[in-house]
């Protein structure tokens, strides 16, 4: 999947929240905004309540969703299901684009009415949700495969350039000037270097290379620089994941587990929806 692509795909996901959460707004504004004790006279109080049609299928397609995005990304993840179909990368973006619309539909599943133990699952599913997001955070900050796998300590410095040699035999650089890049792209985030990207562009400009290298030097040392901050924090990434890893799953099987009790007691009360 080239940049394009990937963009577009993110957009097009991007898009359909926000769109279906608009939709779903606009088109119950006024039952929603009616109080909890008038809403039984509502002229649509049986389309719009928990158990009617149109409630309960957004209750049936958001638990579907979170399902289906769980389901998918632990088989492929633990068990390689599909693992030459399915990148691991792109389908942690579509479990998060499924674990966040399903929380959307169930939101307008309970018409914005909690209580008992659906409010636990309900704040589960939120902090699910919210631990996601910075679980994701935490997740590109680790270098990986172009298949997703993770990438060791030893592996991210074996990607690092030989900087010096490089702009000395290719560039014919001062020594004065690769001390200012190794300065720049030093992994040691306790040292901070006294020089930018900026003043290095203008060292170079002083030093008249043409453009197209002073191009290639800077892309380079980018490069360079964005490598050693991610070594420099591969270490504190790897632990926070750890302990990403548990709270975000102790949420999600409370959620799990209320969600399928709200199930049963629902077909045991006899609700049913479409069949």
């Amino acid at each position: 999947m080239n940049r394009i692509i990937h963009t577009s795909y993110i957009t097009i996901m991007v898009i359909i929240v926000v769109v279906v959460t608009f939709y779903l707004s606009y088109t119950g504004y006024s039952y929603y905004q009616t109080p909890l004790e008038e809403r039984f006279y509502h002229p649509h109080y049986s389309w719009f309540k928990s158990s009617g049609i149109y409630g309960q299928g957004l209750g049936i397609f958001g638990t579907f969703f979170i399902l289906f995005g769980v389901s998918i990304y632990i088989a492929r993840k633990r068990y390689n299901f599909m693992v030459k179909q399915l990148r691991l990368k792109y389908l942690l973006e579509f479990h998060i684009f499924l674990c966040v619309l399903g929380p959307i539909l169930i939101l307008f599943h309970t018409a914005f009415k909690f209580g008992g133990i659906v409010s636990i699952a309900f704040w589960s599913m939120v902090a699910v949700v919210l631990s996601g997001v910075v679980g994701r955070y935490i997740y590109i900050q680790i270098p990986r495969t172009i298949e997703g796998r993770e990438l060791s300590l030893n592996e991210v410095k074996s990607l690092k350039t030989d900087l010096a040699t490089v702009l000395s035999e290719k560039f014919k650089l001062d020594n004065e000037t690769i001390q200012i890049v190794v300065s720049i792209t030093n992994e040691d985030s306790s040292k901070k270097s006294k020089f930018t990207i900026a003043s290095l562009r203008k060292e170079l400009q002083k030093s008249n290379i043409p453009k197209s290298e002073c191009i290639a030097i800077l892309k380079m040392v980018k490069k360079e620089k964005s490598l050693s901050g991610k070594i420099a924090r591969l270490q504190t990434m790897q632990k926070l994941l750890k302990y990403w890893h548990v709270l975000h799953m102790p949420f999600a099987l409370i959620m799990l587990v209320i969600v399928v009790i709200h199930i049963i007691v629902t077909l045991t009360l006899g609700y049913k929806w479409l069949f």
